[in-house]
């Protein structure tokens, strides 16, 4: 069985294109996967494998008290991994093709406010070159709507400031470009040519953002400089790395962009996964008017 999942994750890294995190998930949902059809159902080949031997196993993940947006992760990289095997003929049938995914909850997305964004983006005190890498960061992240990964992995040579543009390559390797505004392009110009090179050190690498020895900066260490920003920003609302997008997308929508401009801008494939947005907006407008018409 672990053959056969190095066989899958070597199919969808090469056919797919998926991003690393994406792969890790399938190869920790599987390799839990069929670690129980060993170890609890006794079972030494997938092609024995039953609607009711998956069926138990979402049972187990739900007595660990799995999250549903879990389990349903789980099918999912479980109905990828059979359909593979059906079709490299690995095996005969398909035991997941009538598993169900348990309807999930959608959580509207936390968002910042507009006086909030410029306390965050304002608390850097602009004096060291950290400062300047920060605020840059803080700007682009706000100006874009890109993904903290997405961020990590941009290069100089993706930032094209004359022409007010970036190019970032997204999930599944696709690449878009995304309009950056006044502000962020101030905030870039400034890191690059004033702070980038003394915190490059001695390295020779392209990455636009770099930590304190030098190297590129990882998702962990944004994190970590956020929650210290968003501390001396006093911002009582938890704060993620993902709350600038959040942030994004609403106040474009709520100042009338284009359902489908905000789509592209942040690259999703699905429209459906955008439109979460709109409820952020009608939710908003709505605490809006309870809390200031006088008859509300």
């Amino acid at each position: 069985m672990k053959n056969q999942i190095e066989d899958f994750l070597h199919f969808i890294i090469v056919e797919k294109g998926l991003a690393k995190n994406t792969i890790d998930s399938y190869k920790r949902d599987l390799t839990k996967y069929t670690q129980y059809l060993l170890n609890v159902e006794q079972m030494n080949s997938l092609n024995d494998v039953t609607r009711i031997d998956i069926m138990n196993y979402l049972f187990f993940l739900k007595e660990e008290g799995r999250a549903s947006t879990t389990i349903a992760r789980t099918i999912a990289s479980i109905r990828s991994f059979h359909q593979f095997l059906l079709r490299e003929r690995q095996t005969v049938n398909d035991p997941s093709v009538h598993i169900e995914t348990p309807k999930q909850e959608r959580k509207l997305p936390k968002v910042l406010s507009f006086d909030e964004v410029d306390a965050l983006l304002s608390a850097p005190n602009t004096t060291t070159p950290f400062d300047f890498r920060n605020k840059a960061m803080l700007e682009l992240l706000y100006a874009t709507g890109i993904r903290v990964s997405e961020l990590c992995s941009l290069k100089l040579q993706d930032v094209h400031l004359s022409m007010g543009f970036i190019q970032c390559i997204g999930k599944g390797n696709k690449e878009r470009i995304i309009p950056i505004g006044k502000l962020a392009t101030e905030a870039l110009s400034k890191y690059i040519n004033f702070s980038r090179a003394m915190l490059m050190k001695k390295n020779n690498h392209d990455f636009l953002f770099v930590n304190h020895h030098g190297t590129s900066l990882s998702r962990q260490g944004f994190w970590k400089i956020l929650k210290k920003i968003s501390k001396d920003a006093k911002i009582e609302k938890e704060l993620t790395p993902h709350t600038l997008r959040h942030s994004f997308a609403t106040h474009l929508l709520e100042n009338g962009a284009d359902l489908r401009a905000v789509q592209e801008m942040l690259g999703h494939v699905d429209i459906s996964t955008t439109q979460i947005y709109t409820h952020v907006t009608k939710t908003r407008l709505k605490d809006v008017y309870t809390n200031f018409h006088p008859r509300a």
